[in-house]
């Protein structure tokens, strides 16, 4: 009975210990960076094979003019390049996060194959979007499907952060540990992506009649967003360093006054 005890102590200890093991870092950066580039392909594999006017067509249809029979697909390529443009930002943010990570862990791992699994479901966010883009109860559902994808694949990535952060003198670079200048940068943009994606999730519910002009306009304009969040993040670090350094500043003059004063006027 005491030897099943250890035993069973000794697993969970093992299983416990799996967890936190450290992982091969450029392993997990190499199988990432094939997850997303077979992803991106098979975007523009899907444009070549149903997206292509047929000859007959532009010659009967359009008579012969290429670029108005494109623009009948206008809608697909718009599709194409939000998910292309989502892709292209989360593997920037998945980079960004493991140039700061030193030292990558088994429970860091599993959350990546976590994340990578929703990546790979963008192809079918794309289809579903290009499919269904007419006013519809399907269109409304083909989008929310895609922002629940883009959530998932996104908050995966950010509870990797989290995980990195409960151990940061082991697994964080000095510059990106709690309180710096790049861990707010990088807490900003692993948030960036969860929270549009469930803004226009909830968008979608509440104007229906413009959830595919939402849904391509918040794609257009997250790159932008990546740009302004660093110009606030280092405009709100420099307005609490000056603020920071002007009470320094008071409370060395209050020191310096009480010194100039004689011990009489300081009892006083």
């Amino acid at each position: 009975g005491q030897r099943g005890d250890e035993e069973e102590h000794h697993s969970l200890e093992t299983f416990t210990f799996y967890l936190s093991e450290p992982l091969s870092k450029e392993r997990v950066e190499a199988f990432s960076d094939g997850v997303y580039a077979i992803v991106a392909t098979l975007l523009i594999l899907d444009i070549c094979e149903d997206n292509v006017p047929d000859p007959g067509a532009v010659e009967e249809k359009f008579h012969g003019s290429l670029l108005e029979a494109l623009s009948e697909y206008g809608p697909n390529y718009l599709a194409y390049f939000g998910s292309f443009v989502t892709i292209g930002l989360l593997w920037f943010v998945h980079h960004s996060l493991f140039l700061y990570v030193t030292k990558a862990t088994r429970l860091m791992g599993l959350l990546n194959i976590l994340s990578l699994a929703f990546i790979g479901g963008l192809p079918l966010a794309y289809q579903l979007t290009s499919e269904f883009a007419e006013k519809s109860h399907n269109e409304i559902e083909a989008i929310q499907v895609s922002c629940v994808i883009t959530f998932f694949a996104s908050i995966f990535q950010f509870a990797i952060w989290t995980t990195a952060l409960f151990n940061e003198e082991e697994t964080l670079h000095a510059f990106a540990r709690y309180g710096g200048k790049e861990h707010a940068f990088m807490f900003a943009k692993l948030a960036l992506y969860p929270c549009v994606s469930l803004g226009a999730f909830f968008l979608t519910c509440l104007l229906s009649e413009f959830s595919t002009a939402i849904f391509h306009l918040l794609q257009i304009i997250i790159p932008f967003a990546f740009l302004a969040l660093r110009i606030f993040v280092r405009i709100s670090l420099t307005a609490i360093n000056s603020v920071m350094s002007l009470s320094r500043q008071k409370v060395v003059l209050l020191e310096e006054e009480e010194a100039c004063l004689s011990p009489n006027e300081t009892l006083s």
